[in-house]
Order: structure tokens, then sequence, then C-alpha cells
């Protein structure tokens, strides 16, 4: 018997998983991400907590294929992450590192594509060789699986979804520096960017009018309630995701799209609007192509980065 570590990075917590080669999934546990001092207790934090974990149970690392890791940044073929602005990391070989302090052979990749790897070894892709993650949080996140491979593209950069274009109208910036991304209409904060616009247009009554603090889950919930403001929002959300998804899907026929984030758990309304407009934006011969929820949730990037050093130890 083979174990594998998955480590999933966060700007908040690190979500560490012990994996069975079989991949089924032995323990989990968190720890707080320290950015202080520009992220460099992070990787040490990690290691001291898998170290420990193996010394208490009495696991030998001869026993451990080694640690996968889902990073909040590009991180190219080498292992060399190209920032991660949100853990306070330039570049550096991120592998590398990790051997070092752990004794450990080491694989990372870029958690977008982590999740994705994640939910087709066994969540929601589960039996598909080709698939598209999309994740609807904060910012949109992505990773494509060809094949049953990861797509890394130059530098470590592929599966950036969220800046796709779809408005030529935009007058605001992305996170990126551009303007009219689907980030900026799709995400959690889109949203609410885009119910504020809609709110400031005239004085239709709205549920959504005064509330301190207004989320992407309020306008889902009022829209499912008949809201006409929440509705037209929640229409725009999936104009503008659907003319994302129809341009992934046509580039990369996959054989399954699936839609997690915390955003994703508005359900069935969501996965509705994004229906109403994908196939106008589709290649005909993939306008079949299945929109799905994703089920593993924010366990998806410990499974893809377990499945990450699985991948490597098969092909070795």
């Amino acid at each position: 018997m083979k174990y594998v570590w998955g480590v999933d990075v966060g700007g908040t917590s690190i979500k560490i998983g012990f994996f069975r080669e079989s991949g089924e999934l032995e323990d989990d546990f968190e720890i707080n991400t320290r950015k202080e001092d520009s992220g460099k207790n992070i990787l040490p934090d990690i290691a001291d907590a898998i170290l420990k974990f193996m010394k208490d149970r009495k696991i030998s690392k001869d026993d451990v294929w080694g640690i996968g890791l889902a990073l909040p940044g590009p991180v190219d073929a080498a292992g060399v992450i190209t920032k991660a602005v949100n853990l306070g990391w330039g570049v550096f070989n991120v592998e590398k590192t990790m051997e070092e302090l752990t004794g450990l052979d080491v694989c990372a990749g870029n958690d977008g594509n982590m999740a994705a790897l994640g939910e087709m070894w066994q969540g929601a892709a589960r039996g598909y060789l080709n698939a598209v993650m999309i994740t609807l949080g904060t910012g949109i996140g992505g990773g494509v699986i060809a094949e049953g491979s990861v797509i890394s593209g130059h530098r470590g950069s592929a599966g950036e979804i969220g800046h796709i274009h779809v408005n030529d109208d935009e007058d605001e910036a992305c996170t990126c520096g551009n303007k009219g991304c689907v980030e900026q209409y799709a995400s959690a904060t889109g949203i609410v960017r885009l119910a504020g616009r809609e709110l400031a247009k005239d004085d239709t009554p709205s549920s959504l009018r005064g509330l301190e603090n207004l989320t992407a889950r309020d306008v889902f919930t009022a829209a499912r309630s008949g809201d006409k403001i929440a509705g037209e929002v929640i229409r725009l959300f999936g104009y503008y995701l659907g003319q994302a998804i129809g341009s992934v899907i046509t580039i990369l026929a996959p054989d399954v799209v699936v839609i997690g984030g915390g955003v994703s758990k508005a359900g069935s309304i969501l996965i509705e609007a994004v229906e109403e407009y994908y196939r106008d934006y589709t290649f005909h011969a993939c306008k079949d192509v299945p929109l799905v929820l994703a089920r593993l949730g924010n366990k998806a990037g410990i499974y893809g980065a377990a499945r990450l050093v699985i991948n490597r130890n098969d092909y070795d």
C-alpha cells in the first residue's frame, strides 16, 4: 500500500489530505496560512504538519509516493511558481524547496487545474478523459484536462477562463488589467457589481435594495422569489458566462464542463441561467456537451494534487 499527500494552499487556510493510492481519503485537516514576511512560513508549516502526522502514525517515507501542491498561481513544468500575489510569494522553485524540507518527492500545479483533476478522478467528471472545470468564487478560475492529463500551457498559465473577454463596452478594469473579462460579471464579486448597476438604473422595487452587505447568494435567493432586478442580474450572469463557456467548448471540445466554487452552491438556477445561452456560442458538433455541478466541494484541490503525484508515478 502506497500513500500520497494532497495540499491545497489558500490565502486563509491550507487544506491537507492523506490518501491511499486507490483514491480513498484516509484523513484530512487544515492549518492557517501565515502570509507575513512574504509567506516565508507557508511551506515550512506544511512540511512540519506532514512530517508530524507521519511520525505520529509511524508511516515511513518509503511508503509515500510524494506530496502534491495546489497553488494559487501559475506553475511551470519545472515546478517554478510565477508569483502568488495573495500569498506574498515571488518567483521560485516551489517543488525543489518543498522536497528539501520534507525529503519527499513533490509535484505542484495551479489550484484551478488541480480542482479539475480532482473532479475527474473522484468527482463530477469521473469516467471522462476530457474535462473543463470552472470555479466561480471571488474570482473565476479554471482547469483543463485532456486525455486524463492537466494542460498547463505557457508558464503554467493555461485555464485562466475568468479572463476570457466577453464585453467590449466595459469601462472598469478587471484585476488582470484588461476590461470586459467574464470574471467581472460571473464571479461572486461580479454578480454583486451587476446588481449594483441594475439597482442604479431606476427605482424598480427590489428586495435587494437597502441590504448592507449584498452578496451573490442574496441575488440568487431573490431571483428564486421572482424579484425582477435579481432575475435580470442572473440573466446577465448566464449570458456572459454562457459566452465564455461556449468559446471554451468550441476550442477544447471537452466531454463535460464542471462548474464549482462557492457560487456554484446556487445549484440548478445557475445551470439553467447558463444553459439559456451557452449553446448560442458553441460549435454545432459540441452543443451537447453537458454542464454539471462539482461534487467534491472545497476538497477538489487536495484530490487533484494527490492525483498529480499518482500520475507522475504512473508515468515513471
